[in-house]
Order: C-alpha cells, then structure tokens, then sequence
C-alpha cells in the first residue's frame, strides 16, 4: 500500500524562520514576513499537488486565518488537492457542520477532509464562548460525530444528550463522499473518542518507541468497537541532499530562538491542559541542546511552536529511513510542513518522495505526468532552496 502524504498550510503567516502560535501561545513576528494571503497559499498548493501530496492541513484558532473559508478560497486554484480542515465542534451545530461538509464536498468535487480539534486550552475556548472543561468537550465531541456521522448517512437524527439536542435534523442533500475524520488526542478521553469515531488517528511526532503504544492502544479499544482506523502522524521536515545541509538548517533556525521568547512561551505552553502538549514539552524540558531525541528526529521546534514540534531532519535517504520506520509501526499518513513551506515542500517532494517511490512506499497519485490543463502553474522560477 502506498503511504499518504499531506502538506500544510500556514494560515498563521509563513517564514525562512519558524513562525509560533497555537496552545495559547502567539503568532511570532516572523509570521508576517508572508502573510497568509490567498496568492500565497495558493501558491503552496499547487506545488504541493504537482509534487504528490495528497492534501492540505490548516489549523483552527485564534492565532490563525479561519480553516473553512481560507480553503473554499485556494481550493479555486487547484485542481486535485485536499484539504484536513481543522476545526473545533463547540464553535457550530452538528448539523450546520455537516450541511458545510456536504456543500464542500459538492462545490470542491469531494477534496474535503475533516481534522477534528476539541480543544485543549479552556481559556482560547471561552474566546469562542465555550466554557465546558477537557473532559466535557471530549464526551461533546462523541455526542457531535455521532451526530454527524448519522445525518451523512441520510438518517433524521433526533438526538438528546448531555451535552447536545437536536430535533428531526435532515440533510436534503447528502456529501459524496462522505469527508473523513481525522482525530488526535493522547488523553484517555481523547483516545475513546478517536477509536469510536475516526477514521483516521493522528498522533503528534514523539519517538516510535511511544508512536508504537499509541497506536496498540488505539488499536485494541477500536476493535472492542468492532471498528479499525487508519494511524497519521504530524511532523515537520528539514531534508536536504546531504545530512550535515539538513543540520546546518536546523542550528540555523535554532541561533534565531531569542532565549527570553523561549522562555516566555515555554511559560505559556506549560499551562496547556493537552496532554499532548505536555508529551511535547518533555522531549526538550525547554533545553536548547540534546534536541535529537531519536535518531533524525529534532525536538527543536517545539521551543517556539505550540503543537507539533519535532521534525524529521537529514539527508532524503535518513529521512525516508525514518519515515519508514514509522511506517513499520502502522502509520500510513504523514501530514508535514517546514519553514517556509513553499521551498521545503520542494526539498522534500523532489528529494525524499522519490527515494521512497524507489523503494516501492509511495507513487504520485496521479498516474502518469499532469496534463497542461491539470498542471498547475510553477509556484516559484526556481525555488531559492533549491539553487545551487
């Protein structure tokens, strides 16, 4: 089977330096050197379906551009591209997300794909008028996809629960295809939920030994449901021709951390009740050396980056080594970014995609080369990445 690979869209402003936010922390300043203007992000796209990604993830928050609206937009500028729309069910009925899937999926031509987000920050949730704690959004988000999944499936849904009621709720016209869910969360609450109602689980980039429980976890509760689901994992990506060039990138990104925006976010990041957050903080403790936590996989983002930080870093071979490994584990999808996104979509599509085409992981999912109609405009002369 060949392994899914997914890009992203930074709705936050994109950089040649890493760009903060998210968990409650804020957007850095290098996130206005590209704003996230609909021409940029469209540019991203494109070069990512011509390289072989198969979708796009946009976050959801405070911090960002909104998910549904930013992709309705660039979704016009690409002809194959999906979009992992992050989104967060206290923010909008069950009902009117699942009519805004269909209608998606019906002016997009089925590129829809759904991230769903619960929320791990109370204090970002009451912004948005949410005032239920962790563990009550977690049993909310249960209740909201069961919904959904029932009005997908044509039914009236006439739903009372403990955190939700709707009454003879009908779709009139139904999505084809149905979106699929992805859904992450390493909390036991958040697990129960993932293997009840994902398709697809995503866990943040920790080391494969913990990939591996994750997913044993996952796994077995799924089954108890009579149920299987797909396993996804969110990274970053430093690769280049030769490892010592992917490391000097890394340090160079590294030198650009102030030590006091350092501290000042790892204060605010503590506070995060996501457990997944907290998996992330421990693979650094907020240290700025021994970040390679696993061999080409780099803790150093999470230094500045709310959510996932860690990449992948080395030569394309040591990187497609890892991904492989991660592959052994079960995971199918890899959802990637790297700043800023527009070049390092290219070191990696045109570097590590290709060593694992050769090994029989992964094909273009466009057979054969995209047609001029289809072919999407060069996004970039050449890529200053990639220039000598």
């Amino acid at each position: 089977m060949s392994l899914t690979f997914h890009w992203f869209l930074p709705t936050n402003g994109d950089s040649r330096d890493v760009v903060g936010g998210g968990h409650g922390t804020p957007v850095t300043a290098a996130g206005r050197d590209r704003p996230p203007t609909v021409a940029y992000l469209s540019q991203i796209a494109r070069a990512a379906e011509q390289l072989g990604f198969v979708g796009a993830l946009t976050p959801t928050g405070t911090w960002c551009e909104d998910a549904w609206l930013t992709t309705a937009m660039v979704s016009q500028h690409t002809e194959r591209l999906k979009f992992l729309v992050a989104f967060r069910p206290g923010s909008l009925s069950p009902t009117l997300a699942a009519q805004m899937a269909s209608t998606y999926q019906r002016q997009s031509g089925g590129r829809l794909l759904l991230n769903v987000v619960t929320g791990g920050e109370s204090r970002e949730q009451r912004a948005f008028g949410d005032f239920l704690d962790k563990d009550a959004r977690y049993a909310r988000t249960g209740e909201f996809l069961h919904v959904v999944r029932e009005l997908w499936r044509g039914g009236t849904v006439n739903h009372v629960g403990e955190h939700l009621r709707v009454e003879e709720a009908r779709l009139n016209r139904l999505p084809d295809p149905v979106p699929e869910v992805y859904f992450g969360g390493s909390s036991p609450a958040a697990v129960s939920v993932a293997a009840r109602y994902s398709d697809v689980y995503l866990t943040w980039g920790e080391p494969p030994a913990d990939v591996a429980l994750k997913i044993d976890r996952v796994r077995e509760l799924a089954a108890r449901e009579g149920r299987s689901v797909r396993f996804g994992i969110r990274l970053h990506v430093i690769s280049r021709d030769r490892s010592e060039q992917a490391w000097a990138e890394a340090h160079r990104l590294l030198e650009g951390f102030d030590p006091q925006l350092v501290a000042d976010i790892q204060r605010g990041l503590g506070q995060s009740e996501s457990e997944g957050q907290r998996r992330m903080l421990a693979l650094h403790g907020g240290r700025q050396d021994s970040l390679e936590i696993h061999p080409n996989l780099w803790a150093g983002i999470g230094l500045v980056r709310g959510g996932a930080g860690t990449a992948l870093v080395g030569s394309h071979e040591e990187v497609a080594d890892l991904i492989e490994e991660y592959h052994a584990l079960g995971i199918e999808e890899f959802v990637l970014s790297g700043y800023p996104h527009l070049e390092e979509a290219y070191w990696f599509g045109e570097g590590v995609l290709p060593v694992l085409a050769g090994r029989g992981l992964w094909h273009h999912p466009v057979s054969g080369p995209l047609t001029r109609e289809a072919a999407p405009e060069p996004a970039l002369e050449v890529p200053a990445a990639r220039r000598g």
